[in-house]
C-alpha cells in the first residue's frame, strides 16, 4: 500500500493537516461504496478512525486500511461500542469530527441531535429522523443551531442537488407553491419499462436481482420510503406535516403484507392483474402510469400510482432516474426540474463524500 493512501485511511498517525476524522455507521451496500470511494481517492485532509455494522466496529488503524475492512467486520472486530467510537475521535486531534451514519437504523438515527450538541459534524443517507416524526425533525433542527454541520443531501435523491435547491430558494425569500416528482429509483424503472406485456412481477423480479430494490420489495412497493423523501421536503418547505398527514397507497396488497419474504416472491404474479388493468386504463387515455409524490400549495401531500399525460416531465424518465419539479413563487409557471439518477450505492456515497468535504 502507498503511503498517501495508508495516511488517507488511518494507517499514519494524525497530522496537522488532517482536517476531517471520520468514523462511518454502517458498512451494508452505501457504507461499503464509501469505502471503495475512500480507498480510491486521495483525501489528504480526511482520516477514517473508525468504521462499525451493527455488531463489530474497527478502530485500529492498519485493519482500517485493509480492502477488505467490509468483508472482515461482518465475523471479526470488537463488539459495537459507540462511546469507544466517540473516543476515538476525540482523540484523532482533527478540526472536524465527523459521524458517517449509512445505517437505516432508527436508534441510531434518534442520537444525531445529541451529537449535533456535543460538536459533532453529522453526514447521513439515514432518513428516519428528518423523514420520520415531527417531534423528531423538530429536536433536530434545534440541534443544527449548535453550529455543528448536518449533511443529508443523500437522504432525498441519492445526492441529486433538491434539498440544497430549495434550501436556496427559500433563503432567497422565495416560498414553495408545490412538489411534484419521482422520488424511488426502483419505482421509476419497473413503471418506465412496463408496458402489460411482461407480467409485473417478472419485473419486479428482475429489479429485485439487478439490485435496484431493497432485498424486499415491499419496501419499496408500500410507498413508506417516498413518503418520507417527500416529509423531508415538505418540512423544508415550511410545512409540518406529521407521517398522518401524507396519503400513501401501498402497491402491496393486504393479504401479502404480513408473508415472509419468500412467500411474497412466491405469490407476487397476485399484483399483475391490477397493475395491468390499471395500465389498460391509462393507455386507453393516452397516459402512462408512474408513482408520484405530489405536495400542494395547502400542504396536502399524497404518494401513489398517477396517470400522466405522454408530455409530462415524468412520462419521459429513464432507467433509476429520478424527477424533482419544484414550483415556487419565482418559479410559477415553470417548475425548477432537477432529474438524474436516484438510486444506486455509489452515487448515494458520492452525495455523503461531498457532504463530508464540504463541512469547514
Amino acid at each position: 500500500m502507498n503511503a498517501q493512501l495508508a495516511t488517507t485511511l488511518g494507517c499514519a498517525p494524525s497530522r496537522a493537516r488532517d482536517r476531517h476524522a471520520l468514523v462511518l455507521l454502517g458498512t451494508g451496500m452505501v457504507g461499503g461504496a464509501l469505502l471503495r470511494l475512500l480507498d480510491t481517492r486521495a483525501l489528504s485532509t480526511l482520516r477514517l478512525v473508525g468504521a462499525a455494522n451493527s455488531r463489530h466496529q474497527q478502530t485500529e488503524p492498519a485493519r482500517l486500511a485493509d480492502r477488505a475492512l467490509r468483508e472482515r467486520l461482518r465475523t471479526s472486530g470488537d463488539p459495537r461500542d459507540d462511546a469507544a467510537l466517540l473516543a476515538t475521535l476525540d482523540a484523532s486531534g482533527a478540526t472536524h469530527r465527523v459521524l458517517v451514519d449509512a445505517s437505516a437504523s432508527s436508534e441510531l438515527a434518534q442520537r444525531h441531535p445529541h451529537w449535533l450538541a456535543r460538536g459533532y459534524h453529522v453526514v447521513t443517507a439515514n432518513k428516519a429522523l428528518n423523514g420520520g416524526s415531527l417531534s423528531g425533525w423538530r429536536a433536530l433542527d434545534a440541534a443544527r443551531a449548535s453550529g455543528a454541520h448536518y449533511g443529508d443531501a443523500a437522504t432525498v435523491g441519492a445526492g441529486l442537488p433538491v434539498l440544497s435547491a430549495l434550501r436556496r430558494a427559500r433563503a432567497c425569500g422565495d416560498r414553495v407553491l408545490g412538489i411534484e416528482g419521482v422520488f424511488s429509483g426502483s419505482l421509476s424503472w419497473l413503471f418506465n419499462h412496463y408496458d402489460g406485456n411482461r407480467p409485473f412481477s417478472a419485473l419486479l423480479r428482475e429489479a429485485r436481482t439487478r439490485g435496484y430494490t431493497e432485498p424486499d420489495p415491499r419496501t419499496d412497493l408500500s410507498g413508506e420510503d417516498v413518503a418520507r423523501k417527500l416529509l423531508i421536503l415538505a418540512r423544508g418547505s415550511g410545512f409540518a406535516l406529521e407521517r398522518a398527514d401524507v396519503q400513501v397507497e401501498s402497491l402491496v396488497p393486504p393479504a401479502l403484507r404480513s408473508l415472509t419474504l419468500e412467500a411474497f416472491l412466491e405469490q407476487a404474479q397476485t399484483l399483475d392483474a391490477v397493475i395491468a388493468e390499471r395500465h389498460a386504463r391509462a393507455a386507453a387515455r393516452g397516459h402512462v402510469l408512474r408513482h408520484l409524490a405530489r405536495l400542494d400549495r395547502t400542504g396536502r401531500a399524497r404518494v401513489g400510482l398517477a396517470e400522466v399525460p405522454a408530455m409530462h416531465p415524468a412520462a419521459t424518465l429513464r432507467g433509476t432516474d429520478n424527477l424533482f419539479a419544484l414550483r415556487t413563487t419565482r418559479y410559477r409557471e415553470r417548475p425548477l426540474l432537477i432529474q438524474g439518477p436516484g438510486a444506486g450505492p455509489a452515487i448515494t456515497a458520492q452525495a455523503l463524500l461531498a457532504d463530508v468535504l464540504a463541512i469547514g
